[in-house]
């Protein structure tokens, strides 16, 4: 258990960081939603561009961090591993900076913003500087250090915040109340409000990598060309795995924009609302990011000890049983958590169970996806994420000329839980691990009805208190019934007793 206990210690620290870093992140959402300066077709426009970073950062890191974890646990390669990474990560990121800015042009009217070309030069610096960050971030991770992680990731996040807040709310007002004001300077009502948006990333990016610099110097001068090699045969299906999953993860916005019909600034509007609701599954997908943040190293570092299957087994178990718990917290108290955006970016609520669930798919398909990480079969994990891709394109295409962002929720539902059925069934071929499989579906199904048992009874009783009482005492029903089951369990990990 001390292998669980070491896990649930740094997916603690990395939790803390990112959802603190998150949670201040997230209070963009009700910034710009709440904002009179930025639109619903604003936002959507906003939404549609950080859908398309995504994709381009996959390019410029092509599987390296995995990479990195990888082959830093092998003796031979730990005195050369990080200098080979980050060379090759600077040296690659100026190449492809290089080449989007000389065609920065049709590169503008890719992201969709040919009308305003500053958004295409000021992405390409956050996407490089992004990419910069990444091999110091996965040092700090390796070497288990995530207080320091968890400083530099807030203090970033923070700083967007504070610089989004300026342009996008002070400095309007106090120019509209005094047209001789300072902040003229900075902010003019000609501008879009996407640029400033952009911009504090831009800036929030460009002072990570200032407080990373103690991991930049300490780079030796050498390159292992021999080790560069094995990784980028190792990395280059974890590219291809990488689009798969941005496409899974944030094309269903790209694909709203393209397939709805209506008017541009309809579609604009519909693609916000989808991403202010998505935003909502907040709780999981916090969650399952800081689970990777810590699980990605100590995979790799249990598989040399002694019947790591166990601990992937356990690992798995408490992941789902975390999940399930923070699926309920989220989906019996909707009407709470849709104060967090605006009103009119409310009519979406209903997708926000479904998209929950589909990344608690996820997430199981992270744990499981381990299997062809550690064996190096990594063009596996490239076909499960191309069918999951093909599911995805598949379903939106068909089904949002007619059910809009409700056809988006349910693709992404069936693409995550495709990919997950099988990885499981490929992986316990070829890396069997002794998950049990009838316990999690069963602890799965169960949050699923006291969730419907909830809806059934807010039929009903209609005033918020009663509703609000009646999930509290579900939630901890649900709580009470895992923790009894698991209850041996749990006092080894919690010390509780002696084992």
């Amino acid at each position: 258990m001390s292998g669980i206990k070491k896990l649930a210690g740094q997916t603690l620290w990395y939790g803390v960081s990112s959802i603190a870093a998150r949670f201040i992140g997230y209070l963009l959402v009700p910034l710009l939603t709440y904002s009179e300066y930025v639109s619903p077709a604003d936002f959507g426009r906003q939404s549609l561009l950080y859908s398309a970073i995504p994709v381009l950062s996959i390019l410029f890191t092509y599987g390296f961090e995995t990479a990195y974890f990888r082959f830093s646990s092998q003796e031979a390669y730990k005195k050369t591993i990080y200098s080979t990474s980050f060379f090759s990560i600077v040296i690659s990121t100026i190449l492809l900076s290089g080449l989007l800015w000389i065609f920065r042009a049709p590169f503008s009217a890719l992201i969709g913003f040919a009308d305003i070309p500053q958004i295409a030069i000021i992405t390409i610096g956050i996407i490089g500087i992004d990419t910069l960050n990444k091999i110091p971030f996965a040092k700090l991770r390796q070497e288990e250090r995530p207080i320091k992680y968890a400083f530099v990731n807030i203090a970033g996040i923070f700083i967007n915040l504070v610089l989004t807040w300026f342009f996008i709310n002070y400095c309007p007002r106090t120019l509209a109340n005094n047209p001789d004001s300072w902040t003229g300077n900075f902010f003019s009502f000609s501008t879009n409000p996407i640029v400033y948006v952009v911009l504090a990333n831009l800036i929030q990016s460009a002072i990570t990598l200032l407080l990373l610099s103690k991991e930049i110097l300490s780079v030796r001068l050498t390159f292992d060309t021999k080790l560069w090699k094995e990784m980028m045969v190792y990395a280059l299906p974890l590219l291809i795995v990488g689009f798969g999953g941005i496409i899974n993860e944030t094309f269903d916005r790209l694909m709203l924009k393209a397939w709805l019909p209506g008017s541009d600034i309809f579609k604009n509007e519909q693609v916000g609302i989808y991403n202010a609701c998505y935003k909502l599954s907040i709780l999981i997908t916090l969650f399952v990011q800081a689970f990777r943040m810590g699980a990605e190293p100590f995979f790799f570092k249990q598989a040399a000890g002694q019947e790591p299957q166990k601990i992937y087994a356990r690992v798995l178990k408490f992941f789902v049983i975390v999940l399930s718990v923070m699926f309920l917290v989220v989906s019996l108290f909707l009407p709470i958590w849709s104060y967090l955006i605006g009103p009119a970016y409310r009519s979406a609520i209903g997708i926000v169970p479904i998209l929950l669930l589909a990344n608690i798919f996820l997430g199981i398909y992270y744990n499981l996806s381990i299997w062809f990480k550690l064996t190096g079969k990594t063009t596996a994990g490239s076909y499960i994420t191309l069918i999951g891709t093909a599911i995805t394109i598949v379903l939106n295409f068909i089904f949002i000329p007619y059910f809009g962002f409700i056809a988006s929720a349910w693709a992404t539902f069936c693409c995550y839980g495709t990919m997950m059925i099988i990885s499981y069934n490929w992986g316990q071929k070829v890396y069997p691990v002794p998950y049990p499989a009838k316990k999690i579906t069963a602890y799965l199904i169960i949050a699923v009805l006291v969730f419907l048992i909830h809806k059934a009874i807010s039929i009903f009783v209609v005033d918020f208190w009663w509703q609000t009482i009646s999930g509290m005492v579900l939630l901890i029903g649900y709580i009470l019934f895992v923790a009894r089951i698991e209850k041996k369990e749990l006092e080894k990990i919690f010390l509780w007793q002696k084992t």
